[in-house]
């Protein structure tokens, strides 16, 4: 069925909380160590736990974050799922902010769990889809390039549409579709038809960069 918008994040919210529950908690994703169930329970303390959540930016509050992924932890995968389908009672249920804040955050996860299997391919999404991730994913994108020692540039192949990451002459040019240029601007490596362009300088840094938040 097409996705209709603003609801690619609801979207997402479910197609991630199906395939968790399909390959089974203990599957691996994208995101660094973390197992299926592992990815599932951040999503939950993220939203339903949000002071908690801040443990992972600030070490005070670590231990916050610490009691809130042990309790989560354990349920099991398919009543964790059922909690992610259902973001009713939390922030997330706010159109709007859902929108700006989810879209990403979701597609990216969803794509860490369907990536990391072995027969993934990429989604044919729709270009409502991409142009929606192409509007929101600007601020996430330069947070996540930060230590990239070099002006760049992010190019949506469909149509040469520009985004200035990190300014300067002589850019590295990153192009590709805007699901494509999610994932490999936050640190996925598992990307499908992905260019990176420009000076050999400008290039290498961005290449050899630590990518994501």
């Amino acid at each position: 069925m097409p996705t209709t918008f603003p609801t690619l994040a609801r979207a997402e919210r479910s197609a991630l909380a199906d395939l968790a529950v399909a390959v089974g908690p203990d599957a691996p994703t994208l995101c660094g160590g973390w197992t299926v169930k592992d990815l599932v329970v951040h999503l939950l303390v993220r939203e339903r736990n949000p002071l908690a959540q801040a443990g992972e930016l600030l070490p005070p509050l670590s231990p916050l974050t610490e009691r809130a992924t042990e309790r989560w932890g354990r349920a099991d995968l398919p009543l964790l799922a059922d909690q992610l389908r259902r973001p009713f009672l939390t922030w997330a249920a706010i159109g709007p902010v859902d929108r700006l804040v989810n879209t990403v955050e979701l597609f990216v996860h969803h794509e860490d769990v369907r990536r990391a299997q072995p027969d993934w391919a990429p989604r044919d999404l729709p270009d409502a889809a991409e142009d929606e991730l192409w509007r929101l994913f600007k601020p996430v994108a330069v947070m996540a390039t930060r230590k990239v020692g070099a002006p760049l540039v992010a190019v949506d192949a469909r149509n040469g549409r520009r985004i200035v990451l990190r300014r300067g002459d002589g850019p590295a040019v990153v192009t590709g579709r805007p699901q494509e240029l999610v994932l490999r601007l936050l640190g996925r490596d598992q990307v499908h038809d992905v260019d990176v362009s420009g000076p050999d300088l400008a290039v290498r840094r961005f290449q050899i960069a630590t990518l994501g938040l």
